[in-house]
């Protein structure tokens, strides 16, 4: 647990994590390209920073570097410059609690040898001309950060596209224990992103007690043996909205669109054969867009308390009982799941059978964390029709946990709010909770089974939630 890089639990209180403001880079994507780009749609760049992201900013500051934001939200809110936000700035809060991965960016370019090696490999990707590379070569450092990041030169030209799912840090990689394991992502176009964490989290001296306890993802010799038309259908990928730490000893994985089985079984030899966990499950949703990863499916509030689409929550009891109507040519009206646990012991592997996602979460409820308090299942539109599946759309499951029974939440999710308050929670807007920090009305550390509504309405356009838009790096043992 050296130099505080260890994570080992979904709920432990947050103490650093790394975010990335929405960029310039957002502000490009126009609508023929947003699919291309991953997201649903444009977004409005100026409402999602200032009007919501900057809300996102503030709390996680109150709750994990208080010192940077505590009496000062009148002035940051006035400065229409915004420049508290900006890495760049002198004015900028440069938390080492809460971390901008662009200021991290910035601080490994300033590494000679570093900067040559991630200007040709980015250029390379790119397919930048040599002119370009040796351009980028000479620009200051916050420029060529931003440039990286966006694809935009000083002069308001774009030298390559934007990668504007980088504001979901979640999926660039996740601590297990005091390992980490580097997302390999399904899309091209977020190809540049994993590039730049990969050499963030090799060469930044934050960074240096986790050499030799980074695990990476690769492709065996058998795929580049396969016809290229083959191969793309076959590569090993794995994002972090698919992994979860949800105990010291247990590791959840998503098999979806965006992470294959193969890279799923890589992981587990490569984690077993260290010992950094004794079980991994495999939690294999159905590959829609729908869906996504795991975490928009379900994340966990509290050891004992689990949001989630109450439509994949016992799907094989509702396979079972419609079993009989499909003999008789009927079509299902469920989606598939299937669950498998991987456990290391005596020197073998195990395999254990779930029926469905509410048997697995209770079982991480009481056998990994010892909690036998009631099992809580808080379901997406309060598992009313059609609010379901609308405001899983919109992240109602996927929830950042800032202490345990404290969690970041989006405001535009009523029926899931509502869900909440009746499983004992209060809600609360993000706007009115500052103010009561801010007038010392109610200290953070106090603060118990609260769901914090975010605004959202342009967050939510990018398809992500408060859980997708963090990568922790530290939490608290429970």
């Amino acid at each position: 647990m050296s130099n505080n890089i260890f994570v080992s639990s979904e709920v432990g209180t947050l103490r650093r994590l790394i975010i990335h403001s929405p960029d310039s880079g957002l502000g490009k994507v126009v609508p023929s390209k947003a699919q291309d780009w991953l997201f649903e749609d444009i977004v409005h760049l100026e409402t999602m920073r200032r009007d919501e992201y900057d809300y996102y900013v503030k709390i996680l500051l109150y709750f994990l570097d208080s010192v940077k934001v505590k009496g000062k939200l009148k002035r940051i809110d006035s400065d229409k410059s915004r420049d508290f936000y900006k890495p760049c700035n002198k004015k900028y809060f440069n938390s080492e609690k809460v971390i901008e991965f662009e200021k991290l960016l910035s601080d490994i370019l300033k590494i000679s040898a570093v900067r040559t090696q991630l200007i040709a490999a980015v250029c390379a990707v790119e397919e930048c001309s040599f002119q370009f590379q040796n351009e980028m070569a000479q620009m200051p450092i916050i420029d060529l950060a931003k440039v990286l990041i966006t694809g935009i030169l000083p002069n308001n030209k774009m030298l390559f596209p934007p990668i504007p799912n980088l504001i979901f840090t979640r999926d660039i990689g996740i601590m297990v224990n005091e390992h980490l394991l580097l997302n390999k992502p399904a899309k091209y176009a977020r190809t540049r992103e994993s590039l730049l964490a990969k050499y963030v989290f090799f060469n930044h001296p934050m960074f240096k007690d986790l050499q030799g306890k980074i695990i990476e993802i690769t492709e065996d010799e058998n795929h580049f043996l396969l016809p290229e038309e083959e191969q793309e259908g076959r590569l090993n990928t794995l994002e972090g909205g698919d992994v979860m730490m949800v105990a010291p000893n247990h590791l959840l994985i998503g098999v979806s669109e965006r992470t294959s089985v193969e890279a799923a079984r890589q992981a587990i030899d490569l984690l077993f054969e260290r010992n950094v966990v004794q079980k991994v499950t495999i939690v294999k949703i159905p590959q829609k867009r729908d869906y996504m990863h795991i975490d928009t499916v379900f994340t966990q509030i509290k050891r004992n308390v689990w949001v989630l689409l109450g439509s994949l929550g016992r799907i094989k009891e509702e396979a079972e009982k419609q079993s009989i109507w499909e003999e008789l040519g009927q079509q299902p009206s469920y989606e598939t799941l299937t669950i498998k646990q991987f456990i290391n012991k005596d020197g073998g592997v195990k395999v254990k059978d779930f029926a469905n996602l509410e048997d697995l979460l209770s079982s991480i409820t009481k056998d990994d964390l010892d909690c036998y308090d009631e099992v809580k299942f808080v379901y997406s539109g309060n598992n009313e029709f059609p609010y379901g599946a609308r405001e899983q759309w919109t992240d109602s499951c996927n929830l950042l946990v800032v202490k345990e029974g404290v969690a970041i939440g989006y405001d535009r999710n009523d029926k899931t709010a509502e869900a909440f308050r009746d499983a004992g929670f209060q809600t609360i807007r993000a706007a009115d909770l500052l103010e009561k920090f801010e007038n010392n009305e109610l200290p953070p550390e106090t603060l118990t089974n609260t769901i914090i509504m975010l605004p959202s309405a342009e967050l939510s356009r990018a398809r992500g939630g408060s859980h997708c838009m963090s990568m922790p790096i530290f939490r608290e043992m429970l």
